[in-house]
């Protein structure tokens, strides 16, 4: 036993030594050079980059029905899924100015309280067990009602979506509910200083009893009744009212057929009409909220957009890109880049479908820059007037803009929801493919035009939010100060606090 427990110690020796001497051997061998070719580099700045293509995103199949409600059929087959929405004309900016917020009461508690057959919680529970989803909501200009659905559940919950739509059954406590999720949001509408900014800055520009720049109180949301929600409903609800849009894996001449079966019997009722609103812009001056427990400034420097039927929308909008589109804009590298005078920095000139939107620059910077900051960002407002862009510039800031257009319409979906946008605002159905050829065209007299046309400075007004005590110089060095009193009025009934 011994003896072969020693051989065999042996012979592991042995092995292990041949295997050393074999390794040193092998690592003893010079390697043979490499043939390698020479390296020619290239300048990513010569890579030719190809036209973009043609701008033809899949349309989708419009119908208009003999009651005046407009259908779009968007098949795609993709996947098993079904989508549907129903936009509806009326929004928050209707509602009567002792009733703000109504709108959105209605829009939350119409889902949450089901139908006359079903009430909200049971509908929960049906729509959880098939994966599908239903929803109704509140906007500016319409209120809405979305569903979607694995394709063999459509059946069941486009009926319940269409119950939903007809027969709604507005509960008393799921209105009190939402009006006590609203109120929370009232309560903390103060908590952060970029909102007090931007809520300030609409009530400047558009007027504090515009209805684009209200905003609900305790008192307008406790006015709010029932009956006002069921007004809303059947003042509202009607066919020629309605734009529908349905989306997935369906047979176009089937759904049709679902469509027509199921609202061609409503009767037309009266079409909604939006008030006429005056747009005059601000009273230029500087306009200050005091907010003692912030250690910076966020500043907004505010005006009138445009509409997007305006004649000038492409080279505004080229202009914006040059001006604050992003890191490389004129704004970013002077004011943030090379001054270092902000944390963030940025701008848009607003355009809005149907009235005019609103042009805001701002910036969020430490209190003791708050006025060098304003000055740097106006000086930039002066020089889009006075220095045109340059080549690089309006190539650059053509090819951001078209380059990021085309993703907003990659997909059926995105599409058919731009088609309804601009059935819903009365705009011609080609306006997307005039987009790309009115981006192309911009000249940099185009810019330089629409820059001395349209900013203003002394039509101009300046937000500002910060804490007073660490202001310096203070913000008269910019002009008369107007103080904004930000205070939340109390519930009917109750003290201020």
């Amino acid at each position: 036993m011994r003896t072969s427990l020693k051989n065999f110690e042996l012979l592991a020796m042995g092995l292990l030594l041949s295997g050393q001497i074999a390794f040193a051997q092998t690592a003893e061998k010079p390697a043979k050079p490499a043939t390698t070719k020479p390296v020619v580099e290239q300048s990513w700045k010569k890579i030719p980059i190809p036209p973009l293509h043609a701008f033809k995103p899949v349309q989708p199949r419009r119908i208009q029905l003999s009651n005046g409600m407009v259908i779009f059929l968007q098949e795609d087959h993709e996947l098993p899924f079904i989508s549907g929405s129903i936009l509806i004309r009326g929004g928050s900016r209707d509602e009567p100015a002792d009733k703000v917020g109504l709108v959105g009461l209605y829009g939350q508690t119409w889902r949450t309280s089901g139908t006359a057959a079903t009430n909200g919680d049971i509908l929960d529970d049906r729509l959880e067990a098939k994966a599908a989803g239903l929803e109704t909501g509140g906007g500016s200009a319409s209120t809405s009602l979305s569903w979607n659905s694995l394709k063999g559940d459509f059946d069941s919950v486009f009926a319940t979506a269409v119950d939903l739509l007809l027969h709604p059954a507005f509960s008393k406590d799921k209105l009190q509910l939402a009006k006590r999720q609203m109120e929370a949001g009232i309560a903390r509408r103060n908590d952060d200083a970029n909102g007090i900014a931007g809520r300030e800055a609409a009530q400047v520009v558009y007027g504090k009893n515009s209805p684009y720049a209200r905003h609900a109180e305790y008192a307008t949301i406790e006015a709010v009744t029932l009956d006002d929600l069921k007004s809303w409903h059947d003042r509202t609800v009607v066919p020629n009212n309605i734009i529908l849009a349905v989306s997935g894996d369906f047979d176009g001449a089937t759904m049709e057929a679902t469509l027509r079966k199921t609202f061609e019997p409503l009767q037309k009722g009266t079409p909604f009409e939006t008030s006429k609103s005056e747009f005059l812009g601000p009273t230029p001056g500087v306009y200050f909220v005091n907010k003692t427990d912030i250690n910076q400034s966020n500043v907004f420097i505010v005006g009138l957009g445009t509409e997007r039927s305006n004649p000038d929308y492409y080279a505004l909008n080229v202009m914006n890109e040059i001006f604050s589109g992003g890191f490389g804009s004129r704004l970013t590298q002077s004011v943030r880049t090379k001054l270092g005078l902000a944390y963030s920095v940025g701008g848009s000139y607003g355009s809005a479908y149907d009235h005019p939107g609103m042009f805001r620059v701002g910036a969020g910077t430490k209190s003791t820059n708050t006025v060098a900051t304003t000055q740097a960002m106006l000086d930039e407002i002066g020089r889009l007037k006075t220095v045109p862009p340059t080549a690089d510039e309006l190539r650059n800031a053509k090819e951001q803009v078209l380059n990021s257009f085309i993703f907003n319409y990659d997909s059926r979906d995105k599409t058919l929801n731009e088609q309804v946008t601009l059935a819903f605002y009365g705009y011609p159905t080609d306006f997307l493919e005039k987009y790309k050829e009115g981006i192309e065209k911009v000249t940099a007299a185009d810019v330089s035009r629409v820059a001395n046309k349209y900013i203003v400075p002394s039509k101009l007004a300046i937000v500002v939010v910060g804490n007073e005590s660490e202001l310096t110089p203070p913000l008269s060095k910019l002009g008369k100060v107007t103080t904004l009193d930000i205070t939340i009025p109390p519930p009917p009934g109750r003290a201020s606090q």
